[in-house]
């Protein structure tokens, strides 16, 4: 009492408890996506608490607690003598409900015989002093809050949710007792590592509830006929539904708690103060994409592994896999110790068991740090995200295959070459700059300055040289040449120009090939620019985070979505160009949305695939959702065929499998059944004009086909601009 063993608490030090308590991140349904911890606690107040789960703990634990003032005089003489005099180890614990929170909130040090008597005394007097303080109602909430549960959880709630995926209001009589059951022993009744003992000490706490009047015979047979299931979910930071998501919003919420402090000016701690950060994802349609991201990748990678066979370069390559290996902080270290790389080389070559990610498990084998660098060197990865347009707020969002596995966020940190996807953009300055929808152009190949020839993914050997293209037909059908000439006539700084007034914030060359993507951009970027074609012109700034509270409901920060000040272009090229990039789905090069996957919806889309199929992209508008997906390794190494690496076949059945999802989901139905604006009357010739038109007969006479095409630029008002001059539709 006097602290000869230790400080005890004093009265006023226990009425200001205040225990560490995870911080939660929620879905914008209020799903619990994960948390932020040192100790994985959340509290719940005791009118919550279920009364089954009270008076199974009281009838376990503490049959006397209503009638006792903190201390069970019987219980402790009994530990005495039989501990101490016998030497009894089975004798029991002998503490009230009140000195086991006084263990939970201040441990113990001595293990010892001696030491447990003093420990014992000690926490008598802290649970007296508990007990003047607080009610025996709050008492039993302290004690739930407090007490350590199985696999590392502090408090019921946090227990709750982790065994059985509910809040602690909605446990079963069983569920209850199998969790008051753990806290004899609570990795000895693990649930989740030994059911069969669990359902036994499950069992006997039933029993004591009969025994002491809690609960009648009848009820506690049918709850101990009940099998044991448990729907377990892993909190682990690197494991669970939006992983990459979540580390990003820890990062974002770490920097913003840095400028705000509590009523009594100290910083808010992510990890202690039990915070609750909503967020603008949607748990179910997250899901969706994620399952529909296994899928598809897994299907991939092994056709990706195959198509490179025996050659492939992770196992050829010597120089690539050696570039990896000097990466490596072992091959650091024992190069600075004076180690040959040969004797490097040997020391990591050298088998032990490792674990290996795989899309379907987590395997080990006996395999080398050389081995493991092979095996992962392999893998294909992703970026996917989804955004509400209208409101700039994120409901997907897939950083890559496996967080654990591969710990680089490919929305936010990758920048990769975004190939046809920046089509709709130069198409967009077209627009913006004068030239009619209904221009032609033709596939001619023209060689630039520099000696940039630009070629076509198709041979056009066979095809009329006096034929000439509609812009929506070559956007559509994603035809490079057309493109680029596009991109020249327009000029090149126009381009940029449009680019920036549709957030892309990267650099961007200054040089004919930036038509076709050459530009290394984000998929942030990208879904960014893309939300203006639906959000009225506008460009949505990508949120997802929309509030932060204290555990008290105190809301202590606030995001709300935004819009550029003024529009990226005007709404004819909105209606044009949404107009055209529909005819990519409905007839272009993500037809196969239509034919393979059968999707109904009103889509707009563009496929995307870069120089040597290194990536594959495709963006995806409906009228509520934008949607952006890549596909590629992250060595560059790329797809050995463009059948198998092109945007429309390794990037865009991840969205068509995500979207299929959420059409049999009926509560997406406002997002599936949205649709597109009618085209203004005014616009309809520009729509409707030929996909083709052939020169006339005096052009093609004093033309010839087989000369070499070489583009020149010559000063004229307004620009830049090629003596392929476009050709109106009248």
């Amino acid at each position: 009492m006097f602290g000869l063993w230790g400080p005890v608490p004093t009265k006023k030090q226990l009425s200001e408890i205040n225990q560490s308590e995870a911080s939660q991140v929620l879905a914008s349904g209020g799903e619990l996506l994960g948390k932020y911890f040192l100790f994985d606690r959340q509290s719940i107040p005791f009118d919550e608490l279920p009364k089954h789960l009270v008076d199974a703990l009281v009838a376990t634990e503490d049959a006397r607690f209503y009638e006792h003032n903190g201390i069970d005089g019987q219980s402790l003489f009994r530990v005495f003598f039989k501990t101490i005099l016998l030497q009894d180890a089975s004798s029991g614990g002998g503490s009230t409900i009140t000195q086991q929170l006084a263990k939970n909130l201040y441990g113990r040090n001595d293990i010892n015989k001696i030491g447990i008597v003093v420990t014992k005394l000690r926490e008598s007097i802290i649970a007296r002093r508990i007990e003047d303080i607080y009610s025996k109602e709050e008492i039993i909430e302290l004690y739930f809050n407090t007490v350590p549960f199985s696999d590392n959880t502090y408090g019921v709630e946090s227990a709750s949710n982790k065994f059985f995926n509910k809040s602690t209001t909605d446990l079963t009589l069983a569920e209850a007792a199998t969790l008051v059951g753990t806290l004899k022993a609570s990795n000895y009744f693990n649930p989740r590592l030994y059911p069969k003992r669990s359902k036994q000490r499950r069992n006997l706490v039933l029993s004591q509830m009969v025994t002491y009047k809690y609960l009648h015979p009848e009820l506690a047979t049918n709850a101990q006929m009940d099998s044991l299931q448990l729907d377990y979910q892993y909190f682990n930071h690197n494991r669970g539904v939006a992983t990459y998501f979540r580390e990003t919003v820890r990062k974002k919420v770490s920097a913003i708690l840095d400028t705000l402090r509590d009523e009594n000016g100290k910083p808010y701690n992510l990890y202690n103060d039990g915070l609750i950060i909503h967020t603008t994802l949607d748990f179910k349609m997250q899901q969706y994409a994620e399952e529909a991201m296994l899928l598809h990748i897994s299907k991939l990678q092994q056709s990706f592994e195959n198509s490179w066979g025996n050659q492939a370069p992770w196992i050829k390559n010597k120089s690539l896999i050696q570039a990896q290996v000097k990466k490596l902080p072992v091959y650091k270290k024992l190069l600075k110790k004076g180690f040959t790389v040969n004797q490097i080389m040997d020391s990591l070559n050298l088998k032990t068991t490792k674990e290996f990610y795989t899309h379907d498990s987590i395997v080990k084998m006996q395999a080398s740090v050389i081995d493991s660098i092979q095996h992962y060197m392999k893998f294909l990865n992703t970026g996917m995200i989804s955004i509400e347009p209208a409101t700039g707020a994120i409901k997907t969002w897939i950083g890559g295959i496996d967080y654990n596995a591969f710990q680089y966020d490919h929305v936010t940190q990758s920048k990769r070459q975004v190939g046809s996807v920046f089509k709709p953009i130069v198409y967009t300055a077209a627009l913006e700059n004068g030239i009619d929808a209904c221009s032609y152009f033709s596939k001619e190949t023209i060689t630039y300055e520099g000696g940039y020839t630009p070629q076509n993914t198709t041979s056009s050997d066979d095809e009329d040289p006096y034929l000439n293209y509609s812009l929506k037909y070559a956007l559509s059908n994603s035809v490079n040449t057309i493109a680029v000439q596009l991109h020249m006539e327009t000029g090149i700084e126009n381009v940029i120009a449009q680019a920036e007034k549709m957030g892309i914030s990267s650099p961007l060359p200054k040089v004919p090939s930036l038509a076709l993507g050459t530009a290394e951009l984000s998929v942030l970027e990208i879904v960014k620019a893309y939300t203006a074609y639906t959000n009225d012109g506008f460009v949505s700034e990508p949120i997802f985070i929309s509030r932060i509270e204290t555990k008290e409901g105190k809301t202590i920060a606030t995001f709300d979505s935004s819009n550029s000040e003024e529009k990226a272009f005007t709404d004819d090229t909105r209606h044009l160009m949404i107009d055209m990039m529909e005819a990519t789905v409905n007839s272009g090069t993500a037809k196969r949305l239509r034919s393979t996957y059968g999707l109904q919806n009103d889509i707009a889309g563009k496929t995307g695939t870069t120089q040597d199929n290194k990536d594959a992209w495709f963006v995806a508008l409906t009228p509520k959702l934008t949607t952006v997906v890549w596909v590629g390794n992250d060595l560059n190494i790329p797809f050995r065929s463009t059948s198998l690496g092109q945007g429309a076949n390794a990037a865009l059945p991840m969205f068509a499998q995500f979207y299929q999802s959420i059409n049999r989901d009926g509560n997406y139905r406002n997002i599936t059944n949205a649709r597109f604006e009618s085209l203004p009357e005014h616009l309809q010739a520009q729509s409707e004009c030929e996909d083709t038109k052939r020169d006339g007969f005096f052009k093609r006479l004093f033309t010839n086909p087989d000369k070499p095409k070489e583009f020149k630029e010559k000063k004229k008002k307004g620009g830049l601009f090629s003596i392929f001059k476009r050709k109106d539709s009248n």
